[in-house]
């Protein structure tokens, strides 16, 4: 994934995610079918030419498939018409940098990436279609596309940072929180959280949490507790949903889309006391220092003084790392913050002037 450049703000989605219906658009079949039958010869020629064997599941991408796969069906065209479906089946500017289709070496790459329900046949042709066809098909590859299951990992990624949380609270005698979980995804770490704090005492009514996000379809997901591409993580969402409920938290959580690298303010609060950003900064998604310290001046813009910003990467590992730990904190502090060890990650205390 590239560094997060969004051409949308908050402003530019509905602000009532009630249904998909608000979020997903009727797509005209038959515009697609020029294409389609172009793209159909491509394949044709691809396969009567190419040797096996052509991508099937399971298979191991090599060398010489790639190389003959773009030879006689090159990935950029299938790409831009797999953008093109994409534009006009979501009613805002999609992130198409999240997509299996983008930077893809070629179609047998793409097709290695995309979940065992596409898989019926190695012609991306035949795939389109079946899209244009059935709208409960196209729903799943949309919220595949843009919820893919490389971006979500084990639940309770981070337990040492919410006991973290539960502790700084006690420490500073605070029977009230307004937090903000920004880059939230689909939800769990923030439904997690507030069930954590919930058993720790505090009251519902002195509890406020957001979780923000850039991709509206998350936001759908997290709102509603439903993924129906993913029925795993559904029962898990509901799960966590009724844990809060059982606390007397109905309102304690809410979800919004947010661009972090803008000055968007999405959420009902001006300020919060706690900022959790996890899996997003110095990753793959956010990496440039410049955008680094925007994003980071935007959320302390955000942050209560004495508050606190605390920011953990269990996704971005290893070589994807553009910007350690000891650089974050480097950044913190050019910002006038006092960084810290945290749980799994890094912590920053915002003075209180």
């Amino acid at each position: 994934m590239t560094p997060c450049t969004v051409p949308f703000t908050a402003t530019d989605v509905p602000s009532d995610l009630t249904s998909l219906d608000r979020l997903i658009a009727a797509v005209d079949r038959e515009r697609f079918q020029s294409s389609i039958r172009h793209l159909q010869r491509q394949f044709d020629i691809y396969a009567s030419t190419s040797p096996e064997p052509l991508p099937a599941p399971g298979l191991l991408i090599t060398r010489e498939i790639r190389c003959q796969c773009e030879l006689y069906l090159p990935i950029s065209p299938i790409s831009t018409l797999f953008n093109r479906l994409y534009r006009s089946a979501l009613r805002y500017p999609p992130l198409l940098s999240v997509t299996p289709f983008h930077r893809s070496h070629s179609w047998a790459d793409t097709f290695a990436l995309l979940p065992p329900r596409f898989h019926f046949g190695a012609n991306p042709a035949k795939l389109l279609d079946a899209l244009l066809t059935d709208r409960e098909l196209l729903l799943f590859f949309l919220l595949t596309s843009f919820l893919p299951d490389r971006f979500y990992g084990r639940e309770a990624r981070y337990p040492e940072q919410q006991k973290f949380i539960g502790e700084w609270l006690a420490r500073n005698g605070m029977g009230a929180a307004t937090i903000l979980d920004a880059a939230c995804g689909a939800g769990e770490e923030t439904r997690l959280l507030a069930v954590q704090l919930l058993d720790a005492g505090i009251a519902p009514d002195r509890l406020r949490m957001e979780g923000w996000t850039i991709e509206p379809l998350e936001v759908w997901c997290a709102d509603h507790g439903r993924f129906p591409h993913d029925r795993r993580k559904e029962e898990l969402t509901l799960q966590l949903a009724r844990a809060v409920r059982e606390r007397g938290g109905d309102s304690v959580l809410t979800f919004h889309c947010a661009d972090l690298t803008t000055r968007s303010t999405p959420g009902t609060l001006s300020s919060f006391s706690i900022i959790v950003c996890n899996g997003l900064l110095g990753g793959p998604i956010i990496a440039e220092t410049e955008q680094i310290v925007q994003t980071l001046r935007n959320l302390l813009a955000l942050l209560k003084p004495g508050g606190i910003l605390l920011i953990a990467d269990h996704f971005h590992g290893g070589w994807k790392k553009k910007c350690p730990q000891d650089s974050l904190r480097a950044l913190l502090e050019a910002e006038g913050l006092e960084s810290f060890i945290a749980g799994e990650g890094i912590g920053a205390l915002y003075p209180d002037k």
